[in-house]
């Protein structure tokens, strides 16, 4: 019964945060607002949704390492487990922003994360305000200087929408993100006592591989359809909105406490590895290109990562 909650709360996580996308994306076409301002704010935010609302429910109700765990967990499964498959279905080319831009701030936002829970083991409505403070700046940068990147991000069938269907999807996408996180946190945190695990191991597992659902549909999708498969770029941003948007905005709501001290001694440092770990392997043997060999060696370590987990 407990799986069963757990299965129909991604479902409908991956179909609201779809259809808020959808709304989102089809206002502002509406709206005529143009296209880059579009792809930082509306479309990042809406694939982070699943993720918020996942985290701030958690913070809620008052289990704190579902939050930062389905965080840390989707930041390894983005690069580990979606480019390591999106790697073995075919070759990518990687942009200069990689070097020059997104990997630096990921791995800034990654060392904020680290420094804000090792001292305290919280992270305080200050701190939060800290993290999305520097999401501000990361994206008023990216306007002013990578305009490109930015309308890369958007979706490839993005259309205008009669106003009925843009309010129709937005409220259908905000009972999905509702109603899927409220069936997904209760079916996990059972679940997690059933098994006599705890709350950190469902979050950097189930929940985590849940909320990461989306990146690897459009991965594989946009493979078969033979068009441009999703961007090292794309994957990146989404980890540095986990970081920065989801738990800056749920720490601003309500503090986030580390419970589980393994997220702090364990989990976060595969998450800084793994990220790090991108960028000879970007060089490594030939420059900006990842390929198969590179998503057999992500694959592996995330399994080895799951292995040590479980």
């Amino acid at each position: 019964m407990n799986f069963l909650l757990v299965i129909s709360g991604l479902i409908l996580l991956i179909l609201g945060g779809n259809w808020l996308l959808k709304s989102a994306v089809a206002l502002s076409l509406k709206l005529d607002i143009p296209k880059i301002i579009i792809g930082m704010t509306v479309v990042s935010f809406a694939t982070s949704a699943p993720e918020l609302i996942v985290s701030i429910n958690a913070a809620l109700n008052g289990a704190s390492d579902l939050a930062l765990g389905n965080v840390i967990g989707s930041n390894i499964t983005n690069l580990g487990l979606v480019l390591g498959i999106t790697l073995l279905l075919g070759g990518m080319e990687v942009q200069k922003s990689f070097y020059t831009t997104d990997w630096p701030i990921m791995m800034i936002a990654s060392a904020l994360l680290y420094f804000s829970l090792a001292g305290d083991s919280v992270i305080t409505q200050y701190e939060g305000i800290i993290f999305f403070s520097f999401l501000i700046i990361f994206l008023i940068f990216l306007l002013r200087f990578q305009k490109t990147a930015v309308v890369d991000e958007l979706p490839e069938d993005d259309e205008p929408l009669p106003l009925y269907k843009i309010v129709l999807f937005l409220v259908l996408g905000g009972l999905g993100l509702w109603g899927g996180s409220e069936l997904l946190i209760k079916g996990a945190t059972t679940l997690a006592k059933d098994f006599g695990v705890t709350d950190r191991v469902i979050a950097v597992t189930v929940v985590s591989i849940g909320t990461s659902v989306p990146e690897l549909a459009a991965s594989v999708i946009a493979i078969i359809k033979k068009e441009k498969a999703i961007s090292l770029g794309n994957l990146i941003g989404s980890n540095i909105f986990n970081i920065l948007a989801v738990l800056g905005i749920t720490s601003m709501i309500t503090p986030i406490t580390l419970v589980d001290e393994r997220l702090l001694t364990g989990d976060i440092f595969w998450m800084l590895g793994i990220s790090f770990i991108i960028l000879p392997l970007v060089f490594i043997p030939k420059g900006y290109r990842l390929n198969w060999k590179d998503g057999c060696f992500l694959l592996m370590a995330y399994f080895v990562f799951i292995y040590n987990t479980l």
